[in-house]
């Protein structure tokens, strides 16, 4: 940094320091024209000033024995040398080379003769002017009075001082109640319930909010706190305030507000002591928050869940009452049934004619109805029976199916196979096999007689878990009565097989429990394919295998 760059910052520092007083253009005030007016008189001369230099001029902020104004800084006698900090003395400025062309000497302002200037400097050593004295006619100076007049400038700077110190006072104070009464208003305005004690634990702050949470708003001005189950006062240890100023902080802690009059209110309370100098406790402040219609629902949804928990424990009964009924229906109806059919085809061999006729046609509805009872306890017992999942082999269960309908499928001269390999899965083995049977089973007796039967089964993995497709190429089903095939009774028929409309609901049922779905397309070139998900439970992993 050259000299002139490290002038023009001295220069602005100075130029700071001066407006730091605002000083300039502002009225002197009654103590700096005393001590102007004793300068005059300590010096022995009928003219004084105070003389103040900013960018471009020379402020006379207080005068004696003329009138003062501002001139240009370039025309100023202090500004030439005020910044050196030292006292600046002639006996004649006419014969001085430094000032005897200067406007105030050479009669263009004023003819000043004698003229001593003390600068005002302050403690970091910015000079903001001068206190000047002069005169018209040529004149002198003891020490002495050099003295004094130094310490008058020293009296003016500490007045300087004691002006900006009395502003910022102010400002510090205008700034502090502003504050006070932007926190006054915050407090008034929020709908948090503030309350604050002191270092005994005796409140002395109530907000709006907490004025109006506990009653204080009202002629009777009395509450009562308690514990949470509304009924057992709280305790004074166990105050939110009082723990806050013992404890040194709360969070969280509820209680009941009880007020006359009014609905109780269930609040939560946080807060924390307030500290004086050293660390030493001279207080607490908390904030309550009104969680009142927050624990009502969340008294609710505990109820909500405990009816729900009754509820499913009447559900479990009654799929369980409904498991005893399948099997009394089981034992009870189809054993007679059995034994009727049984007796039939006796009376059916020693009859002839009519008669006989009759008998077949009565074991021909035992056998309907014997196959009816065992379709509903099939879909009663696919929708009671617990799910229990395990890995189950799809490959396998596939093979016992395809033994167990094989006699129907030679019958029918069908082809069941699997287009692939068919994967480990996520769900309950003994419900995949009966949802498998049903389908192939399906399958098999809704072919088309025009053609040889065939089934396929296979599988593919995505997203959704595994989706298992079984296509025949049967009859088929119409495209705007695929959905309903899942209700019971349905029966749309097609073709000339028997059936209860049951095989199918059992199937969604057996999906529906495992959390997949199940859906009916077309099978191209004719018949029906049916697609089933089995999702994977969290956490396994298989390589995807579009279907």
């Amino acid at each position: 940094m050259d000299l002139a760059e490290r002038l023009s910052e001295r220069e602005r520092r100075r130029l700071a320091a001066l407006h730091e007083y605002r000083l300039l253009d502002a009225p002197a005030g009654d103590e700096l024209e005393a001590v102007v007016r004793v300068a005059a008189t300590v010096a022995g001369v009928p003219n004084a000033t105070l003389n103040l230099i900013d960018e471009n001029r020379q402020c006379q902020l207080t005068t004696v024995g003329f009138e003062g104004g501002d001139s240009d800084r370039s025309d100023s006698m202090c500004a030439v040398r005020f910044e050196s900090g030292r006292t600046t003395y002639v006996r004649d400025a006419r014969t001085d080379p430094v000032f005897r062309h200067n406007p105030w000497v050479t009669g263009v302002l004023a003819g000043v003769r004698f003229y001593a200037s003390f600068p005002l400097v302050t403690p970091e050593g910015h000079a903001l002017g001068s206190l000047c004295v002069f005169d018209d006619e040529p004149g002198e100076l003891n020490g002495e009075q050099i003295e004094r007049l130094e310490d008058l400038a020293g009296i003016i700077l500490a007045l300087f001082e004691r002006r900006r110190q009395a502003r910022i006072n102010a400002d510090l104070a205008a700034l502090a109640e502003e504050r006070q009464r932007w926190t006054d208003t915050l407090l008034e305005t929020i709908d948090v319930a503030v309350v604050a004690a002191d270092r005994n634990g005796q409140p002395t702050l109530f907000n709006r909010a907490a004025r109006e949470w506990h009653g204080l708003d009202g002629p009777a001005g009395r509450y009562r706190l308690l514990e949470t189950d509304g009924v057992t006062p709280l305790a004074p240890e166990r105050e939110p305030l009082r723990r806050a100023l013992r404890e040194g902080g709360v969070k969280d802690a509820e209680m009941i507000i009880e007020r006359p009059g009014r609905e109780p209110l269930h609040v939560s309370v946080s807060g924390r002591a307030l500290a004086g100098p050293g660390g030493v406790r001279c207080g607490a402040v908390v904030a309550m928050n009104d969680v009142t219609g927050a624990r009502a629902q969340q008294r609710a949804i505990e109820e909500a869940r405990r009816e729900l928990a009754a509820a499913n424990a009447d559900l479990r009964r009654s799929n369980a009452d409904l498991s005893n009924f399948a099997g009394a229906v089981s034992h009870d109806l189809v054993a007679p049934l059995t034994s009727v059919g049984g007796y039939l085809e006796l009376i059916g061999d020693e009859v002839d004619g009519r008669p006989k006729q009759w008998a077949q046609a009565a074991s021909r509805a035992v056998t309907r109805m014997r196959d009816l009872i065992g379709s509903l306890l099939g879909y009663a017992q696919a929708g009671s029976a617990p799910v229990r999942r395990a890995t189950a082999d799809l490959a396998d269960l596939f093979e016992q199916v395809r033994t167990d309908l094989r006699p129907a499928a030679e019958a029918a001269g069908a082809t069941v196979e699997a287009a692939g390999p068919l994967p480990v899965a996520d769900g309950d083995p003994v419900l995949i096999r009966q949802l498998l049977q049903n389908l192939i089973g399906n399958a098999i007796k809704y072919r088309d007689p025009s053609r040889a039967c065939r089934v396929t089964v296979a599988a593919g993995h995505g997203p959704a878990g595994w989706t298992v497709a079984v296509a025949d190429n049967g009859l088929g089903i119409p495209s705007e009565q695929r959905q309903r095939v899942f209700e019971m009774f349905t029966r749309l028929g097609t073709g000339t097989a028997g059936g209860h409309g049951i095989g199918l609901s059992t199937c969604w049922r057996i999906v529906e429990r495992h959390g997949g779905d199940i859906r009916v397309d077309e099978t191209p070139g004719g018949g029906t394919t049916v697609l089933f998900t089995l999702p994977e439970r969290d956490g396994q992993n298989s390589g995807d295998r579009p279907l």
